[in-house]
């Protein structure tokens, strides 16, 4: 009977997740990954809080919770994420926060992520600002080696502050993510050659790194209906 519930419950979620609807964040269907990660109230309302296992040293890692039964392709995945610095956070340490999807399987060997840093975006150094977004792909495209082979190309600009609710959208179809924020209109960062290609499926994650405190809250998964084809 146990697992029959549980099975349903695995079904509810996916299926509210397809129309659009909220998924739900607690224990039973997060699986955290390097990270340390618990269901808090703030301002009366109970969401999800992460952060970062200290043990791992190095930048865009597998740090994530991922999404238990979630096997996106195209689609949209949207999050309202708030950003903190912890009282151990170095001067460097930017608050980063944001979404991994397509993580391939059980080892989260590899996967895509956009994520932002929310001291950028209001910073009075204009380079800092321009690095207020970011793509990278694990495990072999991260941040160092796409600034310094495509300066530019993958990272942004957009107005955001730490200790704030902030909306990120990210659209996928094949190999080309768009993030949005905020509900604007226009997005914020464009990448057209997602580096596992246009193909891979997989989990959602929820992403922090070093020195954040991020909480999470308002998940929603809205995949794209597969394209006919022809006879």
């Amino acid at each position: 009977m146990k697992r029959l519930i549980t099975t349903l419950f695995l079904f509810l979620l996916i299926s509210e997740s397809a129309y659009g609807q909220k998924v739900i964040l607690d224990e039973s269907n997060l699986l955290p990954n390097k990270v340390y990660m618990q269901i808090v109230n703030l301002e009366g309302e109970k969401v999800v809080r992460v952060v970062k296992n200290s043990s791992v040293k190095e930048a865009d890692e597998p740090t994530f919770v991922k999404i238990k039964n979630t096997n996106f392709k195209n689609g949209s995945i949207e999050v309202e994420v708030l950003s903190r610095l912890l009282p151990t956070a170095a001067p460097t340490d930017r608050g980063f926060i944001g979404l991994v999807f397509r993580i391939d399987d059980d080892m989260n060997s590899k996967f895509e992520s956009i994520y932002i840093r929310p001291t950028n975006g209001r910073a009075e150094d204009q380079v800092r600002r321009n690095h207020s977004i970011q793509y990278f792909s694990y495990p072999n495209f991260k941040y160092e080696r796409l600034r310094k082979e495509s300066p530019e190309k993958y990272e942004s600009y957009a107005d955001m502050g730490l200790n704030e609710w902030i909306t990120i959208k990210i659209e996928v179809k094949d190999s080309q993510a768009k993030l949005f924020l905020n509900k604007n209109k226009y997005p914020s960062l464009i990448v057209n050659d997602l580096k596992h290609g246009p193909d891979e499926t997989g989990a959602i994650g929820l992403f922090v790194d070093v020195g954040t405190e991020g909480y999470f809250r308002n998940l929603k998964i809205i995949p794209s209906s597969p394209e006919p084809t022809g006879k």
